[in-house]
């Protein structure tokens, strides 16, 4: 690498590092994220779930003989009563978690109920509160419990009955293919942030300041100024990336609750890891490129967010194209997409269906944009027109 790269690259990194606040900022998302993504998750388990030392309690009215060993498996408190108004109060009160009434004579109109004759069925109404979640649990399982019951009075035959296992998928394919959902779509945005919030400054800040000026007096060849820049802030772009992604793997099993309180990133190797680590990193040099272009067309560096504004629609379309997929490309030509590759190659890489040479072509079309952009850079700080735009 010539000295004239190497030292724009160090200028850069001094200057980003060499600021507390600035590193705080590149570090900052991250642990964000892992405390919002926490706090959502607890509050939605709050909210939305049921203290596991809460017994609900349902009213039965009428309770026939045959509920009255099947509903105490529910592990409710079950109580008997005949006034109905008062147990419909306590409901909406939110005192009384259900009321279930049976007709008088259930056990006897079901036995002489027969579907074909085109009687009204007997009907047991449940009355609960659907605000309140424990009313909304209580009402939930004690339609299952009926609904298995009524199932179970004509049944023939069964379905997947016993205790065997008939889920052949492993729980790490079950793991992984909620990674390749959700990491992909995450990834790409967090690469974009990071990416957007130091290309504007370092490119579209200098011209503001008039700091570019001096640059570009110097000896150092105007493509080894824009190449040693997009290394720089490709390499602190990761960083700030790696942060977000690592914050939202550590809090996501809190975010989901109990479909993945088992979840974690211990499920892949580390070969998983160094493909990962080539997609992403070629990926920020794409997009350092992209918007280190379009700041060098802006006179400040809010002018530089703006023009960024279609590259972060386009980075979250392609993101959430990968929940949509049905998996990873097996063909090349999608790893030759710019972006749209890197896509791919994190849903296979989390899907365990990664291909290899994929990533290969993915790593040598992104480094074939990068150098395409490093060459227009190049012209961009040759021109004064562009340069010292007022």
């Amino acid at each position: 690498m010539r000295n004239g790269i190497i030292t724009i690259m160090k200028k850069e990194l001094a200057r980003f590092f060499g600021d507390k606040r600035l590193v705080v900022s590149i570090l900052l998302p991250g642990v964000l994220i892992y405390v919002m993504y926490s706090f959502m998750g607890s509050a939605m388990k709050n909210n939305f779930g049921v203290d596991e030392r809460y017994t609900p309690t349902v009213q039965a009215v009428n309770l026939p003989v045959s509920m009255e060993a099947l509903l105490p498996q529910t592990g409710f408190a079950v109580i008997t009563g005949t006034d109905v108004a008062a147990a419909k109060e306590a409901v909406t009160a939110q005192e009384l978690d259900l009321l279930l009434v049976f007709p008088a004579d259930f056990d006897a109109q079901v036995a002489a109920y027969q579907a074909a004759s085109g009687q009204t069925a007997p009907n047991v109404a449940l009355y609960h509160n659907s605000a309140s979640t424990n009313s909304t649990f209580t009402y939930q399982t004690v339609v299952a419990l009926l609904d298995a019951y009524e199932a179970g009075m004509v049944n023939k035959f069964d379905v997947n009955a016993g205790g065997e296992s008939y889920d052949l998928a492993t729980a790490q394919d079950s793991m992984g293919s909620l990674f390749a959902m959700l990491m992909p779509m995450l990834l790409m945005t967090f690469l974009y942030s990071g990416c957007a919030a130091v290309a504007p400054e370092s490119i579209a800040g200098e011209k503001e300041r008039g700091t570019i000026a001096t640059m570009l007096i110097t000896p150092i060849r105007r493509s080894d100024i824009a190449l040693g820049k997009i290394l720089a802030l490709g390499i602190i772009s990761t960083i700030s990336a790696a942060a977000s992604a690592v914050g939202s793997i550590l809090a996501m099993p809190k975010l989901m609750g109990a479909a993945m309180e088992d979840m974690n990133a211990s499920i892949y190797g580390i070969t998983d890891y160094l493909l990962l680590a080539a997609v992403i990193f070629s990926t920020v040099l794409v997009l350092v490129t992209l918007i280190s272009i379009l700041s060098a067309f802006a006179k400040t560096i809010k002018e530089a967010q703006t023009y960024a504004m279609p590259v972060m629609i386009l980075v979250m379309a392609l993101g959430i194209s990968g929940m949509f997929g049905g998996g990873a490309s097996s063909e090349l030509w999608a790893y030759s997409i710019p972006l749209y590759n890197s896509v791919q190659c994190m849903t296979g890489v989390f899907s365990f269906s990664i291909l290899p040479v994929g990533v290969a072509v993915t790593v040598a079309a992104n480094a074939a944009v990068t150098l395409l952009g490093v060459f227009v850079l190049a012209k961009m700080f040759n021109s004064e027109k562009i340069i010292f735009a007022r």
